[in-house]
């Protein structure tokens, strides 16, 4: 990984496990904006960020479903709160359906945040968890915890109809949900999660499916869809910011090429009268 860059991930306490995957920070510590690309990872994201061009902001990020590139802007600090979608409908207690490939800005007090929290991640870890365990529900609908647990414990991997049986809830039923809530089908969130998983296999030469892609073919046009790279090209492509902070760990590659996007984005739209909006998302940066 980049010396210009620090990072560092906290998972979650059990008690938010149904709810959060990871607390995490990244610096880009030099003078130099960075060049990275954002890869759909199956996460809705809360930002609070700020850069030398920019003060003190907090965005929430929808899911994405294809790659784009970005800059993360010279001396950024991003402290991140990476949620599961189960978060969206307890924990925001709202739909990120129109935040699919976008992201809007968020009150700058926002959970009573502010740049002075951006000093110390742990004080920032502490002060989420206790606004994070204030907000937690009483009861999650059953058949909406278990549809989750299946999904996550296999990376994806179980078809929607297999999904549907087991949970005893109606494949339309569960899509309606899906596309109502989050913006996107089951199956495609499924996709991006077998895409994610598939990334420690292409570390190691396997450009054969691991997760449960119908076949070859079928494995080449998803990574190709979702990274915007062939396959053969991820894996030679070693030299890459994309690929040298995968290197790291799976999770550590989604979060510093996902978190760059806000930062260069927020800045365009501004200058383009069009951030309170966020249309056009994906056409607002180039990377």
């Amino acid at each position: 990984m980049d010396n210009d860059f620090d990072y560092k991930i906290i998972k979650p306490d059990k008690s938010f496990a149904d709810f959060i995957e990871s607390f995490w920070l990244l610096k880009n510590n030099s003078d130099n904006d960075k060049d990275v690309v954002i890869l759909p990872d199956g996460r809705i994201d809360l930002f609070f960020s700020q850069s030398a061009i920019e003060p003190f902001h907090i965005t929430l990020s929808g899911l994405e479903t294809h790659p784009d590139q970005a800059t993360l802007a010279a001396k950024t600090i991003m402290f991140a709160i990476s949620f599961k979608l189960l978060a969206t409908e307890y924990i925001f207690q709202d739909t990120v359906s129109n935040l699919v490939d976008n992201a809007k800005y968020l009150p700058v007090d926002f959970w009573h945040f502010n740049a002075n929290d951006l000093q110390d991640f742990d004080h920032f870890y502490q002060k989420a968890s206790q606004k994070i365990q204030s907000l937690l529900p009483t009861a999650i609908d059953n058949k909406k915890q278990k549809l989750f647990d299946l999904i996550y414990s296999s990376n994806g991997a179980l078809t929607v109809q297999e999904l549907s049986e087991k949970v005893a809830w109606s494949s339309r039923q569960i899509n309606r949900y899906f596309n109502q809530q989050f913006g996107i089908s089951l199956k495609a969130y499924c996709t991006i999660l077998r895409f994610r998983a598939s990334f420690s296999h292409i570390k190691e030469g396997k450009l054969f499916p691991q997760q449960d892609f119908a076949d070859q073919s079928h494995f080449i046009k998803e990574v190709k869809k979702l990274s915007g790279y062939l396959l053969k090209n991820l894996n030679e492509t070693k030299t890459t910011d994309l690929y040298n902070f995968q290197c790291l760990s799976q999770n550590n590659f989604v979060l510093l090429i996902k978190s760059k996007r806000h930062e260069i984005t927020r800045q365009k739209n501004c200058y383009r009268g069009r951030w309170s909006r966020w249309t056009n998302f994906s056409n607002a940066f180039t990377a």
